[in-house]
């Protein structure tokens, strides 16, 4: 059986995937605002083969993305969490921290809430020297929360994403990195409670 972390934040739950979040997380992966960074809306099947690559990363590599609950609520509201990239590029194999989250539960700082709890993670119990975070050029947002999250633009290492199309609007990507020196934590959370 695969040993998942389960982080606990203020306000957040990071666990396990269970077979009831499926539903939901299709349903956020069919969403045209959640998806307006991606190449496009996902079927359940894609959204089902995502959750079981995840799951397989969790067996493989020991982290991944987790599910996260909202604790007032216990609503499922997306994953954040640590990933491998292996994607031909200049800086790969990298370890990316990412998030996607359910609309309904954007704007409460929930992705930098929980984004530090697995960079914690990534440094104190992974012992890794680096975290990258990458994504479409456009999307705003999410470099407003790596940068809340203390990473840093390197702008020369911004790149065109190898598995989006050529001429596809979020084919251009930027790309963040923090090193642990630069997080400088050194409190780790408990692993496998």
């Amino acid at each position: 059986m695969t040993c998942t972390a389960t982080l606990r934040t203020d306000r957040l739950l990071m666990r396990a995937w269970q077979p009831a979040d499926r539903a939901p997380f299709a349903a956020m992966n069919a969403d045209p605002q959640v998806m307006e960074h991606f190449t496009g809306l996902q079927t359940r099947e894609t959204s089902d083969a995502l959750v079981d690559r995840i799951e397989q990363g969790w067996a493989d590599l020991g982290y991944g993305l987790w599910a996260v609950d909202r604790l007032d609520t216990g609503a499922f509201i997306g994953f954040i969490g640590l990933a491998r990239a292996t994607f031909e590029a200049p800086f790969t194999p990298v370890v990316e921290v990412g998030w996607r989250l359910a609309a309904a539960h954007w704007g409460n700082g929930f992705a930098t809430e929980g984004g530090s709890a697995a960079l914690r993670y990534g440094f104190g119990t992974l012992g890794l020297s680096e975290i990258v975070s990458f994504t479409a050029r456009g999307n705003r947002p999410s470099w407003r929360v790596m940068e809340r999250l203390g990473m840093v633009h390197e702008a020369a290492m911004d790149f065109d994403h190898p598995s989006v199309p050529e001429g596809h609007p979020v084919r251009p990507h930027v790309f963040y990195r923090i090193t642990r020196d630069r997080w400088g934590s050194s409190a780790s959370p408990r692993a496998c409670q």
